[in-house]
């Protein structure tokens, strides 16, 4: 059987600074999330990540209940949980540099984006095979990393992968064999 994962960006405070920390969500990003509800395909089973924004972004789609996954938690920060991108390129810019630069790199104590990457890996190839639609609410990391292992490439490409807040990525996978799904554009015919 053919797995059909959609995986959807948690919500964003519209109105904060760049924190590595599990921040609340503001109205305006609840309102955003309620408004996505309608363009989620249904699903057989939802899986939200364990931080509060997945768990917001959760409740304002409407859903009532969704498995809290650990796996698709936040890159672990260590030392550097609450600190914005500003303070450690000052305060620790060879740790901030290298942690950018190479994908092993953990200067913070927390997790390496490799040890990010094999995590949402073994997430994904453990999927039951009869699934079928799974829809998760989860980090940007883990929306990187999926695709990281969909397309096979390698970890130094996680940075490369923009995913929006409220982005979805959609994949399809079958005998631990995943292939990136891309979509139409609503409305995006001729005028």
């Amino acid at each position: 059987m053919t797995i059909r994962l959609t995986l959807l960006c948690a919500a964003a405070p519209i109105a904060r600074e760049v924190r590595f920390a599990d921040t609340p969500l503001d109205e305006r990003a609840l309102r955003q999330a309620r408004t996505a509800a309608g363009s989620l395909p249904t699903a057989t089973v939802r899986y939200a990540a364990p931080s509060q924004r997945c768990r917001q972004t959760a409740e304002a789609l409407g859903w009532d209940s969704a498995i809290t996954e650990p796996a698709l938690r936040d890159v672990g920060m260590g030392r550097w949980y609450g600190r914005t991108p500003e303070e450690l390129a000052t305060a620790d810019a060879a740790g901030f540099t290298a942690w950018l630069s190479d994908p092993e790199a953990a200067p913070h104590g927390g997790e390496s984006v490799a040890d990010v990457c094999r995590r949402v890996a073994e997430w994904l190839d453990a999927l039951s095979a009869d699934a079928g639609r799974v829809v998760a609410v989860v980090e940007q990391a883990v929306a990187r990393a999926a695709v990281i292992r969909a397309l096979d490439t390698p970890p130094a490409s996680f940075w490369r992968i923009d995913v929006p807040p409220l982005s979805a990525v959609s994949l399809t996978g079958r005998a631990r064999r995943w292939n990136l799904r891309m979509g139409a554009v609503v409305g995006s015919g001729d005028s």
